[in-house]
């Protein structure tokens, strides 16, 4: 099989349409988008379940947050099999066991902390499912056509997870907790017979794996460290996810006080709403823009900018604006997010070809860690200095987080791609550009694209980026 889905060229600007041309990108692309309203969907309702059962808002945060920070855990414990096992397989099965973790929840009355592992174990699998989705996607969808297929993954996550949270209130008002726990069971069991039936069933050669690698000396899990060793000791490799990583996750901190702003300035009841809804607005008419009107070397142009667009913003909550100044700089703060698209070649031309699955399951689900864990600094500085200090404060970190990304190399340098068969970082990379003729963008080695893969694969997001 070869890719289909466009050209792979520095300069083609791809469209919308040809990524969506691509039926295996379409089948993966609809059931995340199922999966992501499914995870929304079963992660209010069990917070609820949480808070009813206990009345403390400490468990009920545990429960709404157990299903993100395990997931950087199982990514270096069991990530390299997202390179071993055949992905229809994988991800098939990763959908069929948050059914059953589901159906679990709805008809068992279990113990809270028995009820929390259960989600934490899922967790703890989830970056190798995901991690095989996001390894085709990279290789079923060649150059810019790719980069779309990540900013069409962002926009349907972000619309996912609105329309999954309102689902949920919806779900549960009429049906009750336990119901609507069925429900997102009956979605999850809806992708993985989709993923079962239609996905092609791909041979070892054909999805990149090495059989038995990961059966090795020492097993899946010793291979998994050592991978994701060899990915965070490569220089441009541990750069870039940092880059993914960082803005995020200083975003999430200012984001986890917003409610405590609109109290604090007493803004109208609700009003917290509509503040916490203007970054995925932000986010979604970024993406679209970004990755719809802009060319590929522009879009890594970019980078910094949108960063800098992501922080500088939140700096102006330290004047404590109202409610409408509010609503404008969260809107541009959502914006810059589409700076992820920029990095997006750069980061896959620095991959080993072996290790692609395990370094997007390690992306995603380092990125789910560190936004957990932003709410949770910033929040304690807000005890000290007050929210809109420390909404500032988190935006002036992802504004020095571009600021040392302009440090990386001067604009005309490539970044060094590292050679993973001698574990040198200057050595010639596999997907190392060959033609003297395509110049070096300014993130990373983005304008040359990696050589066309002998089979094709494909990939989910990040995270299940979720």
């Amino acid at each position: 099989m070869t890719p289909t889905a466009g050209p792979a060229q520095g300069n083609h600007r791809a469209t919308y349409r040809e990524v969506l041309a691509e039926p295996r990108f379409r089948l993966l692309f609809s059931t995340r988008t199922v999966a992501i309203t499914a995870d929304s969907l079963r992660i209010t309702t069990f917070s609820v379940l949480v808070f009813a059962a206990t009345g403390s808002a400490l468990l009920s945060a545990l429960a709404f947050g157990i299903g993100f920070l395990p997931q950087l855990f199982g990514s270096l414990l069991l990530g390299s099999l997202a390179d071993q096992l055949p992905p229809r397989a994988l991800i098939a099965g990763g959908y069929a066991l948050e059914c059953a973790a589901a159906l679990l929840l709805a008809l068992v009355r279990m113990p809270i902390a028995a009820s929390l592992g259960v989600v934490a174990l899922v967790a703890l699998a989830t970056p190798v499912f995901s991690g095989a989705s996001s390894r085709l996607v990279a290789q079923w969808l060649e150059g810019d056509a790719y980069v779309l297929g990540r900013s069409l993954n962002n926009i349907a996550s972000s619309g996912a997870q609105l329309f999954g949270l309102a689902l949920g209130g919806a779900v549960v008002a009429v049906l009750g907790p336990h119901r609507a726990l069925a429900v997102s069971a009956a979605l999850y069991l809806g992708c993985a017979l989709a993923i079962r039936i239609r996905l092609p069933r791909l041979q070892p050669g054909e999805f990149g794996g090495t059989p038995g690698s990961a059966r090795g000396d020492g097993g899946a899990v010793r291979a998994s460290l050592h991978g994701a060793g060899l990915l965070l000791r490569g220089h441009t490799v541990r750069r870039l996810m940092l880059a993914q990583w960082l803005p995020p996750a200083f975003v999430a901190g200012a984001e986890g006080l917003i409610v405590a702003y609109a109290g604090g300035r007493h803004f109208a009841p609700g009003w917290y709403a509509v503040l916490m809804g203007c970054l995925p607005v932000g986010m979604l008419i970024g993406d679209l823009l970004v990755g719809r009107l802009l060319r590929p070397p522009t879009r890594e142009r970019l980078v910094v900018p949108l960063i800098a667009l992501m922080g500088l913003p939140l700096v102006g909550f330290a004047a404590e604006p109202g409610v409408g100044v509010s609503s404008c700089l969260l809107l541009l703060c959502g914006f810059g997010f589409a700076y992820g698209l920029g990095l997006q070649r750069p980061f896959l031309d620095a991959l080993p070809q072996d290790g692609q699955g395990q370094a997007f399951g390690l992306l995603g689900s380092g990125s789910m860690t560190l936004q957990g864990v932003g709410p949770v600094c910033f929040g304690s500085v807000a005890a000290g200095i007050g929210t809109g200090g420390a909404i500032a404060l988190a935006g002036g970190a992802a504004a020095l987080t571009a600021g040392w990304i302009l440090t990386w190399h001067p604009p005309t340098s490539p970044v060094p791609v590292p050679n993973y068969s001698t574990g040198s970082e200057n050595g010639t990379e596999q997907h190392a550009c060959s033609s003297p003729a395509q110049q070096p963008s300014q993130v990373g080695s983005a304008a040359c694209r990696h050589a066309p893969h002998p089979h094709p694969h494909v990939s989910l997001t990040d995270s299940h980026s979720r």
